[in-house]
């Protein structure tokens, strides 16, 4: 029953994203609603079970709301979920143009493959149909509640945008403390996961305490989403995650496992101040870095996140196969390399 519901939800929201998306493929936009099936995984060459990602942002938003009243129907969340993971496909496009990222998925990003100025399109177009499919939710919730979930939403693409700003401008900072991560990770990774949490709840009819309690719950999920993440950027398996890896040592990216090493003020931060990693030595200084115990570190912040996401959860005490699988998702996060 648990894995069926998850599966239902998946393909739901597979389908609702392929027809919002289907508002684009006209004779004269063609190839722009190409490059966004081919983003999203659906087109084009090297397609793979992996392609489409993971659609956890979505899923959470589901999950949520089928968890958080027994009387909701979740499909009423859906053009909600399908919002959600357009505009975390929008910032993806334009993060890998930013960050100069040749792979994600193990395929060439959409950069790479139609130039940078398309792909800005792409991204942009992506975003201002998240904008649209979000006011859908009308057909099947009340005006109050969709009003409150878009103030959320719209809260949370500007703080995305905050996010990537601090993530960019941090790498040409020489003086950057360990605690100033945070706020650019709250930012960036933990505000859309927070608001997947907190738009599924209030989507739901829960009251404001209560859906506060699902978005920290996504709020410290998100963290820890991040620090793995960051882990896996520079220790990660180049197959598994789909995307190059040691390139945030290359690109000068101040991700946790980074900051850690900086500020040991060992071997690693020496050669941090030199100047560019270049490819051919990052590996070596990706060992450097976990033998000064930064990866150590890493992972057990990456703990103490989920111990305080499993905090915010067992709080509201999700009942049911929705209920299940979010605690399921919570600890896969502990054990994924991808």
């Amino acid at each position: 029953m648990t894995l069926n519901l998850a599966n239902n939800m998946q393909s739901a929201v597979e389908k609702e994203l392929q027809s919002q998306i289907g508002r684009l493929n006209e004779p004269n936009t063609n190839e722009f609603y190409e490059m966004m099936t081919y983003h999203m995984g659906w087109s084009g060459e090297g397609l793979g079970e992996n392609t489409s990602g993971k659609r956890i942002r979505p899923l959470l938003l589901l999950l949520c709301s089928a968890s958080g009243n027994p009387d909701y129907a979740w499909q009423n969340a859906l053009p909600g979920a399908a919002a959600i993971e357009l505009v975390h496909n929008f910032s993806l496009i334009h993060d890998d143009i930013q960050d100069h990222s040749d792979k994600r998925r193990n395929r060439p990003t959409v950069w790479r493959k139609w130039g940078v100025p398309q792909a800005i399109n792409a991204g942009d177009g992506l975003y201002a149909l998240s904008n649209l499919v979000l006011l859908d939710l009308l057909r099947n919730n009340q005006a109050e509640i969709v009003m409150r979930a878009a103030l959320i939403f719209h809260n949370t693409c500007l703080n995305l945008t905050r996010g990537q700003y601090m993530d960019m401008s941090y790498e040409s900072r020489t003086n950057l403390a360990l605690k100033e991560y945070w706020p650019m990770i709250a930012n960036k990774t933990a505000a859309l996961i927070s608001a997947s949490t907190e738009i599924g709840a209030i989507l739901t009819g829960l009251n404001k305490q209560s859906s506060e309690v699902y978005r920290q719950f996504g709020h410290y999920l998100g963290l820890a989403y991040q620090i793995k993440d960051d882990i896996l950027g520079i220790w990660g398996n180049e197959i598994q995650t789909g995307k190059s890896v040691i390139s945030d040592l290359i690109t000068g990216k101040k991700t946790l496992p980074v900051l850690y090493g900086i500020h040991k003020k060992g071997i690693f931060s020496r050669r941090w101040y030199e100047g560019n990693i270049m490819v051919d030595e990052a590996p070596e200084i990706a060992d450097q870095l976990a033998k000064e115990g930064a990866r150590l570190y890493a992972e057990e912040t990456t703990d103490q996140m989920v111990e305080m996401a499993l905090k915010f959860l067992n709080i509201m005490a999700p009942q049911g196969s929705a209920g299940e699988i979010l605690f399921d998702l919570t600890f896969q996060l502990l054990k994924r390399d991808a």
